[in-house]
């Protein structure tokens, strides 16, 4: 079985994407062709296309990846919040889970779905996927 080596001769010649524009787009929930359509609907639902400027985004294999990142970044804000807020007022525990658990949930769905702009964004600018096709 012979594979076509095309693609990558193709994704070779086409002119780069910049990534940090393209980040800071899927962070806010755009698209990161154009930055004006959204990029999401029905929260963490993609877009088959941009609305604005038509560039296909179903190529995303964003899958548990934004799953991850959230739990690593509220575990890494959470935890050490945790800790000094009970070294600091010894609350009750039902009080600190209530507060702390609201917390978290709060903060892992703000995020969720700007860490899955963000893979998206990270997929496009790279050309990963079926992203790598010429306009």
């Amino acid at each position: 079985m012979q594979i076509d080596p095309q693609p990558a001769v193709i994704a070779d010649t086409m002119p780069e994407r910049p990534m940090g524009q393209a980040l800071w787009r899927g962070f806010r929930i755009r698209c990161p062709n154009c930055g004006e359509g959204r990029l999401l609907h029905h929260y963490l639902k993609v877009h088959d296309t941009c609305p604005e400027c038509g560039e296909e985004l179903f190529h995303h294999r964003a899958d548990d990846g934004p799953a991850y990142l959230s739990i690593l970044i509220v575990g890494h804000i959470m935890a050490p919040l945790l800790l000094l807020t009970f070294k600091a007022f010894r609350p009750e525990p039902l009080v600190l889970f209530a507060i702390f658990a609201v917390g978290s949930m709060a903060l892992t769905f703000y995020l969720l779905p700007r860490l899955k702009g963000i893979v998206i964004a990270f997929q496009w600018a790279r050309r990963m996927g079926g992203f790598d096709r010429p306009a």
